[in-house]
């Protein structure tokens, strides 16, 4: 079993009222099959989705009534214990202490400076994405923040990412970090980067990574970052896009490098508004999945538009779940 490099994403899950609702929803929309996920310590049930045979993410059933329904994402940790202690440092708050999932691995749970939740991930027997960058698999992450400052320093003390500052503060800047190490094989949205994962996922989606997402207001959904403005290509001097790329510690930062990355909430939306991630999944025809997502009960909160990086819509699933869709640009 190869692990993840650490700080790269490696998984990624939902939480619904209604289990049985999401595996139809996203059965038929993205074509995948389920499997049971394994119970774990803190109860709960859910399935391990598969796309081709191959895990992708899971779908957990929401024991608490009070949780949003809404993605998680996970970034994989080599010292889980080391990680939290420098979120702290950081001035992020834990919300899981690492908890040992049998023997797949260890799980935690933080928020960045800005109220934004994401998971942690220490492989045992499980690493990550079986599949990812294809269709039907994820592809890219980003994190929305009214807090860039703070929040940029944030990642790059956690996970050692170096940023790329893309569109108002042109291409070229960089952050530096001091922790994390590797490439995590992932690439900027549409690329087509392989990931490292070979074995099992690591989460099952039952109470294992993915509980605690900030859920985005339904009728106030920014457009998403990188591609949603149109940065990285002829959009990278869009006046008033404020965009950080994430490159993994290591590499050269920069679009081939890149894992995920960071946008700003604007003034143009409420005040409530909370920060989060927002999690890209592939697909071979984004027009048809936005039409698919609405004939299954979703919505689409972003109409497929093109972009440097292929075709991208943002939909809300069939329970209000908000996720992101990207089809790669045709080779020629």
């Amino acid at each position: 079993m190869a692990a993840f490099a650490h700080s790269a994403p490696c998984w990624v899950d939902v939480q619904l009222p209604d289990l049985e609702a999401g595996k139809r929803f996203y059965g038929e929309l993205f074509g995948w099959t389920f499997r049971a996920g394994e119970a774990v310590e803190r109860g709960g049930h859910g399935v391990d989705a598969l796309s081709g045979g191959k895990l992708v993410a899971a779908l957990a059933a929401k024991q608490d009534g009070r949780m949003p329904t809404a993605w998680g994402i996970y970034f994989a940790a080599d010292d889980i214990v080391a990680t939290v202690a420098r979120i702290r440092q950081a001035g992020g708050q834990v919300i899981t202490e690492p908890v040992r999932v049998g023997s797949a691995g260890v799980l935690a749970q933080a928020a960045d400076p800005g109220g934004a939740v994401f998971g942690l991930w220490q492989a045992g027997d499980r690493s990550g994405f079986q599949k990812q960058n294809e269709p039907g698999s994820f592809c890219w992450t980003e994190v929305y923040t009214r807090q860039k400052d703070r929040v940029d320093a944030f990642y790059e003390q956690v996970f050692g990412f170096r940023g790329t500052d893309l569109g108002a503060a042109g291409m070229g800047e960089s952050g530096t970090g001091e922790s994390g190490r590797g490439e995590s094989g992932t690439r900027e949205p549409g690329t087509g980067g392989s990931g490292t994962g070979e074995s099992e996922t690591a989460g099952s989606g039952t109470g294992e990574p993915g509980t605690g997402e900030s859920e985005t207001p339904e009728s106030e959904t920014p457009e998403p970052g990188p591609i949603g403005s149109g940065i990285g290509g002829s959009g990278a001097d869009v006046p008033g896009v404020d965009f950080r790329m994430w490159s993994p510690a290591g590499t050269e930062p920069g679009p081939d490098t890149a894992i995920g990355g960071r946008s700003v909430i604007t003034d143009a939306f409420p005040a409530e508004m909370p920060s989060y991630f927002l999690n890209y999944f592939a697909v071979a025809d984004c027009d048809a999945t936005a039409g698919t997502g609405v004939h299954l009960g979703g919505r689409v909160s972003v109409p497929p538009f093109d972009i440097p990086y292929g075709r991208m819509a943002v939909l809300h699933d069939n329970q209000g779940a908000e996720f992101a869709v990207l089809q790669p640009p045709v080779s020629r």
